[in-house]
């Protein structure tokens, strides 16, 4: 497994390329990588853009292009990775406060990040207790520099989260020892700010 620091960045890392909804390239992916063994599954992969427009719309490829991204691939990333995750490894599904609250247009993706959530607490209770699995629901969580006042201050901790804050919860689940099956939101509090138009 390769090290990371969160200040430095990953060292001995090793890119391959796979494309997580498809069958065939995730068993090449893990045939490329070895079976030297894993600690930590983070699945992560997906499509960004959560909008698909109305739902009289919305063509079943669409529909799957956004869910199979998302559950699909975690589901068979997941099950290549369960015989070479050691025993006390762990596995973090990368879910959304879409999960639990919506946007217009947002279905598919809305769908995918709940089907995400079930397939977490499904899969706790089927690996365990040799395998622990999670999942963190972000918020908004954003590199960019120039977001507005009013972008920060929509969140009670007072800013928009930053993708080094998702590295810190992953950590955080794969040290958590006592912890799985639980779905761990990571807003800044947004979601907990009761909102009233004025």
């Amino acid at each position: 497994m390769a090290s990371f620091d969160l200040e430095a960045g990953p060292r001995d890392v090793r890119h391959v390329k796979c494309d997580v909804a498809d069958e065939g390239s995730v068993r090449d992916a893990y045939a490329e990588l070895g079976s030297d063994g894993l600690d930590l599954l983070v699945n992560n992969a997906g499509i960004a853009d959560p909008v698909t427009g109305p739902i009289t719309e919305l063509s079943l490829q669409d529909w799957r292009r956004v869910t199979d991204s998302h559950l699909t691939g975690a589901f068979l990333m997941t099950r290549a990775a369960v015989p070479i995750l050691r025993d006390g490894g762990s596995i973090v599904n990368m879910a959304s406060t879409r999960a639990f609250m919506s946007e217009p247009q947002t279905e598919a993706y809305a769908a995918a990040k709940g089907g995400l959530v079930a397939l977490t607490h499904a899969l706790a209770v089927s690996l365990g207790p040799r395998l622990r699995v999670n999942a963190i629901a972000p918020g908004w969580i954003s590199g960019e520099s120039d977001l507005r006042k009013v972008d920060h201050a929509q969140h009670p901790v007072g800013r928009v989260g930053r993708p080094e804050d998702v590295a810190q919860a992953v950590i955080y689940l794969t040290e958590a020892g006592f912890m799985t099956g639980q779905v761990l939101v990571l807003d800044g509090g947004m979601t907990r700010k009761m909102i009233y138009a004025e």
